[in-house]
């Protein structure tokens, strides 16, 4: 049987939803004080509406979190299967790991609810899945990896988000420091022949 299209108002009410936690999560800089009360009335739904939609807080970050990647994700699979070519296999893997700190660093409080509401092991999120996969098949075309599938948890873990809002709200890194510092680490474990210098701390 096919499955009945969702009620406009349901749409509409989902995406004011959505809307309002992307809103008060990146506006907070305690994300765990965001309640499903002050979701519900900056959505201007009921509570009820939120919990028979997404379930609990948990349902509504994770829900949250899969509308922010999924532009992303798109813009990535778009751009890795374009003709013509590519970018070389050790700067496709600086764009990947690049494009992921840097959706970590503008998604940090919404990273640190999802944490908070007992999504923080990223092992079995569906979208550190799809990261690991994509990051994989770029290291497999970079010469002299000897193991790509550990080779791409190890860059992912230096890109960690609950690393990445200590770095930035606690030891107040610079964002752009953060991700030249990247770029020179991930030169360095593949494998550099620009012999260019990590960058100096500002």
């Amino acid at each position: 049987m096919a499955q009945r299209p969702e009620r406009a108002d349901a749409v509409r009410n989902r995406e004011a939803v959505l809307a309002a936690a992307d809103t008060l999560f990146a506006a907070s800089t305690s994300p765990q004080s965001v309640s499903m009360d002050d979701i519900a009335a900056a959505a201007g739904v009921g509570k009820g509406t939120l919990f028979r939609r997404f379930g609990d807080r948990a349902g509504l970050i994770r829900a949250l979190l899969a509308a922010r990647l999924e532009p992303l994700q798109r813009a990535v699979q778009e751009a890795m299967g374009m003709e013509g070519s590519p970018a070389p296999p050790r700067q496709l893997v600086k764009d990947l790991l690049d494009a992921s700190l840097r959706f970590k660093i503008e998604n940090r409080h919404l990273m640190s609810a999802a944490e908070d509401a007992g999504l923080g092991n990223p092992y079995h999120a569906g979208h550190y899945g799809w990261w690991h996969e994509t990051l994989r098949e770029a290291l497999r075309q970079v010469p002299g990896v000897p193991d790509a599938d550990f080779a791409a948890h190890a860059l992912l873990a230096a890109i960690r988000a609950d690393l990445v809002v200590h770095l930035i709200d606690d030891q107040e890194t610079a964002p752009e420091h953060l991700r030249a510092s990247l770029a020179a680490y991930v030169d360095t474990v593949l494998g550099d022949s620009s012999g260019a210098a990590p960058p100096k701390r500002h």
